[in-house]
């Protein structure tokens, strides 16, 4: 084997530029699609299962074309056409959503983009991966989730500045505010811009050259069993059953359905991958489900109960604040408006701490190996969200942004360097798509559970969902070590 090449400070710093780009489409839907949404005539109650696209196209797109890159070879590299593709096609969907004129066409655009930046997102990681050896993949991901972390900040923030230039941001009834269009238009711009640099900067190792280059992951996967995919098979439609017996009893909410739908239709898909002896990308990606290493199970476990966490705090801290520190639960009152506009403020920060954080993190991976610097962070971040119970001036809870901005930067940086390391190199992108699973099924199990979560154990209160994501990053954090540390710290062992 000989060692790949460590790259430049430069080159590190152009390999993950594009992540600002990417970053505009997710971060202009989370603070404006219900707006839109809303404007458009959908209702309140309907705007939740609007959101469910973005997480199940995830699911779907991401294995798919992981897998498909990871068979890619031509004039314009193996990832590259993907993430090219999948830039162009997001650019389009962001110009269209906010002119859109009916809610059809808006669901429509919404889902075109969500579909496009996983299909760009997926390869883009895997790109990190192809072109980092395991010594700088830690560092890699951090400076990738410090420019997604800034993409974060400026993106949640341009209708506001379009605003603040004088562009109108009020809206007739079934029409989007020009401040709004205009944010989506300079996003769009940004977005192609930052993944075309990434582009044209980066050349992409041949597959026999990466093949030279491959080290040995850290620990197999488990040896492929039909027998053993049968027996999954049959426990998978079981809990499926199961489960929609238990939503139809406890009237559940639609996310728990499309959860029941999953564990049946996973137990489907293993029963006839089970029977089929020709690979394709469905037996494939099904074989790599089934067949995956200790750790990258154990990274799953983090990546669910941090995610699972992540979920409560998007949902509910606007409520939380409101009540606690506007004394408002009332959405519309000029209270819970000013709650809203700082939890705006707010996320802005710890994105922006989580940037800052990207900086010295490194060191302590150096010192303590990822998954100690991972545990660290991860409760850093969980002591932040119970201080907000404690906290009752809101200009103090930027004090408590400081740990969820560590944390932040640590889920979306650390557990994916910890994923490459226990990865060949000639299947790291439909692995890179599996590991997505694993954020999109706490999320969905989140939308139906938490609010029964807060209604039965926290007595209706929302700051009780920072209890509970609280504990899944503390969950996470003792997961976290289960995983074996391809890089430990000078004189330890992994």
């Amino acid at each position: 084997m000989t060692p790949k090449p460590q790259l430049t400070t430069w080159q590190i710093f152009c390999l993950c530029a594009g992540a600002f780009g990417i970053q505009f489409g997710f971060a202009l839907p989370q603070a404006n699609a219900t707006r839109i949404f809303q404007n458009l005539g959908a209702s309140l109650d309907s705007v939740p299962l609007l959101w469910l696209a973005g997480p199940i196209t995830g699911l779907i797109v991401q294995p798919l074309v992981g897998y498909y890159s990871d068979r890619t070879w031509g004039r314009f590299g193996r990832r590259r056409p993907y993430y090219l593709l999948g830039a162009l096609l997001a650019a389009g969907a962001l110009v269209g959503m906010p002119n859109a004129t009916t809610l059809f066409a808006a669901m429509c655009m919404y889902w075109l983009l969500d579909a496009s930046i996983n299909l760009t997102m997926g390869p883009y990681r895997a790109l990190v991966a192809d072109q980092m050896p395991v010594q700088q993949r830690a560092s890699g991901y951090l400076v990738y989730m410090c420019f997604a972390s800034i993409g974060a900040v400026v993106g949640s923030m341009l209708p506001w500045a379009m605003a603040r230039l004088g562009i109108s941001s009020i809206a007739p009834t079934g029409e989007i505010s020009d401040a709004v269009k205009l944010g989506f238009y300079v996003g769009a711009t940004l977005l192609l811009c930052a993944v075309g640099w990434s582009a044209l900067t980066n050349r992409e190792y041949p597959p026999d050259i990466l093949a030279r280059y491959d080290e040995p992951p850290v620990e197999r996967g488990a040896p492929k069993s039909a027998a053993r995919m049968r027996r999954h098979a049959i426990a998978w439609t079981c809990l499926g059953a199961a489960g929609w017996a238990l939503a139809r009893w406890s009237e559940a909410r639609m996310a728990l359905y499309v959860l029941v739908f999953a564990a049946l239709a996973y137990g489907l898909f293993l029963a006839v991958a089970s029977r089929m002896r020709r690979e394709n990308a469905f037996t494939s990606i099904i074989d790599d489900l089934e067949t995956m290493s200790g750790s990258m199970r154990w990274l799953a476990v983090v990546q669910f109960c941090s995610w699972f966490a992540l979920f409560a705090i998007f949902v509910y801290t606007i409520p939380a604040v409101a009540k606690t520190h506007f004394g408002s639960g009332d959405p519309g009152s000029p209270a819970y408006e000013a709650a809203a506009n700082w939890v705006g403020v707010l996320f802005a920060t710890y994105n922006g701490l989580g940037a800052a954080a990207a900086f010295f993190i490194p060191f302590m991976v150096r010192h303590l190996g990822m998954r100690r610097t991972h545990q660290i962070n991860l409760w850093i971040g969980a002591a932040g969200l119970l201080s907000m119970l404690v906290i009752r001036d809101p200009i103090w809870l930027l004090a408590s942004m400081v740990g969820l901005g560590i944390g932040w930067a640590s889920i979306v940086a650390l557990p994916y360097a910890m994923l490459a390391n226990n990865l060949p190199a000639r299947k790291m992108g439909v692995n890179m798509g599996i590991f997505n699973i694993f954020i999109v099924i706490p999320q969905l199990l989140a939308a139906g559970a938490l609010p029964w979560m807060l209604d039965r154990l926290g007595g209706g209160d929302p700051s009780f969902a920072f209890v509970v994501a609280a504990a899944g990053w503390l969950l996470a954090g003792l997961a976290v070590l289960r995983v074996r540390d391809a890089a430990p710290p000078a004189g330890q062992t992994s």
